[in-house]
């Protein structure tokens, strides 16, 4: 049995390094070329090179940058380094929204890293807004198969008109198609591309019950290989014609991060089935009516419970010391984080 699941991870590994060999077609950006300093004075800080961006979490203050432009649709891609050893209760975000010009309409889309406490994994939440549908969140919770603290990994947003996929590295993580039935709740009004990092204490990590300890600031989360691809809108102009963006649109709808080959599905399917741990789809106390952009998948759906959370909790990474310990010890009666 040990050798039939050791075989069968050999197999899927070797399936996801061969769906994501093939590197996007796109062309990275200094910092300056397409973002500014956004908040945190003196919490962020460029590499010589301008290629290369560190956000500091303090106790005096978090920090961010935002897109020099708005965008009508695009790629946004970002390489990101996550801090290491606690992190509970920080909150790193690559996200692109508009709700500093619609306030009571905003749109949203979010790759949200949320910290937890020493041994256990930084988890991933993506989120969907459109028209200010901040009472119907679409989460989706993963952790990876990867420790993000160690090196960089690549986290891409692709949204056009009619669909949005969440990219880790190169294997797509979530795909939303835009139908009739959302109407209003599928985002389409020009956007900024935002990176933060913060103090999210009151909900980040097991539902608030682990804080920051700041004792071991700063929290640093390093990000490059910046990458904004899309139609330019003129902030002041903020919706664009029907003809601005259509070139740009066409453009993005034929690259190869915005077709989902048999081969991307599949390294989709897998990575979802290993490793999603709350689905907003299968949610059914939250939501009794699935949102019409869910995609249900009876093999996928038996998976969780009807809090949408995943029925097969992720092993906890035990130190030497743990695993000496009784049973009445064991480290699974721990709140879950």
């Amino acid at each position: 049995m040990a050798i039939s699941r050791f075989l069968t991870a050999l197999v899927f590994f070797f399936h996801l390094a061969t769906a994501t060999a093939s590197v996007f077609n796109v062309t990275t950006l200094a910092f300056d070329e397409g973002y500014s300093h956004l908040f945190g004075e003196g919490n962020l800080a460029r590499s010589p090179d301008g290629r290369t961006v560190r956000l500091l979490l303090n106790r005096y203050s978090g920090a961010g940058f935002i897109s020099s432009d708005l965008y009508h649709h695009g790629f946004f891609s970002a390489s990101i380094k996550l801090p290491s050893d606690y992190t509970a209760g920080v909150v790193v975000a690559f996200y692109t929204s508009n709700g500093d010009i619609f306030p009571k309409t905003h749109d949203e889309l979010d790759f949200e890293f949320l910290g937890n406490i020493r041994g256990e994994k930084w988890r991933i939440q993506t989120n969907v807004y459109g028209n200010g549908s901040i009472s119907r969140g679409r989460e989706e919770r993963y952790i990876l198969p990867f420790d993000p603290t160690k090196e960089a990994h690549r986290y891409s947003i692709l949204w056009t008109a009619t669909h949005i996929i969440f990219y880790v590295d190169h294997t797509p993580i979530r795909e939303v198609v835009r139908s009739d039935a959302m109407g209003g709740e599928y985002p389409s009004k020009p956007m900024s591309v935002y990176a933060t990092i913060w103090d999210g204490s009151t909900w980040a990590t097991a539902g608030g019950a682990y804080k920051i300890k700041y004792k071991y600031a700063p929290f640093v989360a390093e990000f490059s290989d910046l990458v904004l691809r899309g139609c330019r809108v003129d902030p002041i102009q903020q919706l664009p014609s029907a003809e601005h963006c259509t070139e740009a649109d066409a453009e993005l709808m034929a690259a190869d991060f915005a077709i989902l080959t048999p081969r991307k599905r599949a390294a989709m399917r897998r990575f979802r089935e290993r490793y999603m741990i709350y689905s907003v789809c299968y949610d059914t106390l939250r939501y009794p009516n699935t949102l019409p952009d869910c995609s249900i998948i009876p093999s996928e759906q038996e998976r969780f419970w009807a809090s949408g959370d995943t029925k097969f909790r992720p092993r906890r990474r035990r130190s030497r010391r743990q695993s000496r310990l009784p049973a009445a010890s064991d480290p699974t009666n721990q709140p879950d984080v």
